[in-house]
Order: structure tokens, then sequence, then C-alpha cells
């Protein structure tokens, strides 16, 4: 299983902390019929992205990105010793994958410059904190957080009607420890790192481009969870806070990016979760690639 890639001046290691079934399909995408799930369920088994149950299977991961200047990490997982009460595989999780994934890559906690986050979602700020001796801290020390300011400003205000867990335990330790920063749509991280506003799955949800002069990668994050959603544009996920939007954004992004050399860096499709987009039909697919150079 290709973990390590390299594209232009960049070279992106996943880090995996799970791999398993989520939500029924028909659950999960409300737009899908059980004729069109029969029509793709050979190929969608075969790429491991369904179960014999017609269960989702999700890859629940981060991105560490080297690019000439900066170490950045993308979308911080799921986290331990977080009560996730809803989500029996996440909850008060005390296993050591993650951090001996990072290990694996060649990275200590430490050696992280910069933390992005797509959107504030459970899983894509979980290993933005852990606990010791009692208290939230940040995994990443040395690390500065960005976080969309629309994204944050939204859950600030959720957060302030009724306490969001994964805001209270993984996003606000680390504001109160002065490391994050709250950034615009148009910001950049030296001559290689550029946002892209991507809303639909939550208000000031963002993917992130990285490349010098050009997209070498995109960092989807939950633009899209199934290889279904790039053949069938317009299925919206039920987590999506506005699925018409989600939709609409779902189609542009990957007009954009369709044929061309971009590697897509998706964050929950099967390993590898790396591909190219290509035109299939009115529709497109992410053609998976393995170890690049």
């Amino acid at each position: 299983m290709s973990l390590k890639f390299s594209v232009g001046d960049l070279t992106i290691h996943r880090i995996i902390e799970q791999e398993t079934s989520f939500v029924p399909a028909l659950e999960m995408l409300p737009g899908l019929t059980a004729e069109v799930l029969a029509e793709n369920r050979a190929w969608m088994r075969e790429a491991k992205a369904l179960d014999e149950q017609d269960v989702l299977l999700l890859c629940f991961q981060s991105y560490v990105v080297k690019t000439p200047h900066h170490t950045i990490l993308v979308d911080s997982c799921i986290g331990n010793d977080k009560p996730r009460p809803q989500r029996p595989k996440w909850n008060m999780k005390t296993d050591d994958t993650y951090l001996r994934g990072l290990g694996a890559a060649g990275f200590s906690v430490d050696d992280i410059d910069f933390v992005m986050c797509t959107h504030l979602h459970v899983d894509h700020v979980g290993w933005n904190t852990r606990l010791e001796n009692g208290r939230w801290v940040p995994t990443f020390p040395k690390a500065r957080y960005i976080f969309a300011k629309q994204e944050f400003d939204h859950w600030s205000a959720q957060n302030a009607k009724a306490e969001i867990p994964p805001f209270v335990d993984s996003v606000l330790p680390v504001v109160e420890a002065n490391r994050h920063e709250l950034v615009g749509n148009d910001h950049e991280i030296g001559d290689h790192v550029r946002i892209l506003p991507t809303p639909g799955h939550t208000p000031g949800h963002i993917a992130i481009t990285m490349g010098r002069g050009k997209d070498d990668a995109v960092f989807s994050g939950d633009l899209m969870h199934s290889p279904l959603q790039t053949l069938y544009p317009e299925l919206s996920i039920k987590f999506d806070v506005d699925p018409a939007a989600a939709a609409k954004t779902r189609r542009s992004f990957l007009e954009r990016y369709c044929d061309t050399d971009t590697l897509c860096c998706t964050a929950h499709f099967p390993s590898p979760s790396v591909g190219k987009i290509r035109r299939k039909g009115s529709a497109f697919e992410c053609v998976a690639v393995s170890e690049m150079s």
C-alpha cells in the first residue's frame, strides 16, 4: 500500500489512523437509489469502497507534506482520549496507530511547521490536541494551526448555543495556547501553499492546493467521501450542511482538476486515496495512483 508520493518539489505522506466501515451507503447518500447502488456495487467492492453489507468503507487519515520550505500537516484525524459516544470506534481511543504512522514516515510532532484544517469536523481536528496531565495541549507544539476564519466563526457561533465537543477539546485549546491563525481565503504560505474555498459540507470548508506556480497537489477534505461521488457529483452526504452547495462545489472542483496532472489527495477514499481526476462520460473518476515521482 502506497503511503508516499512525490510530485513537483513536494513529498506527500499519508498517515492513516483507521480504514474501516462507516455508514450504510443508502443512509450516507440520501439521493442514492438502490438501483444506482446495484449498478455500481461490483466496482465499489473491488475498490474496497463498499463492504459486503453495502456499508461505505472510508479511510481516516492525515497528509504530511514536505515543501522546500515547510512541513505541513493537513487535517489531524480522530485523536485519542476524546469522548465520542456516537462513534464507538472513535470513542476514548488510546491506540498508538497515528503517532506510530507519523514516526514511520520519518516525522516527530516537533517537525510540523503548520497544521492546516480543511474544516473543523471531529475527524479532521482530533490530533490537534492531546491529553497531558488532565488538560488538552497542542500535539504539535511548534506548529502554527491554520483555521479558515469563516469556518472558525461558524463553529464558534454553534458552540455558543450548545457545546460542540470537538471544538471544545480539539480547537479551543489551540486558541488558548495562542498557536492558531484565522485566515481568509486568500491566505498563502510561502510560494507553495494556497487555499481554495469549497463550501457546502460546512460553510467555511476549504481545499488546500500546493505546488510552486501551479497546483501539483490538492487536498480535497470532505468535498467528497466516496469514489461514487466523482461518478455522481450530485450525490451529497447526509452530513453536508448545504447539500445543494456541496454538489455544485464538487462538480466545479472536479471540472477544475479534470484531465490535469494535479494529484488529488482525498480525505476518505479507500487506499491509496490519491489519484488524478479524469473525465468519464458526463462525470468523472479519480484514477488511483500508487507510488509516484
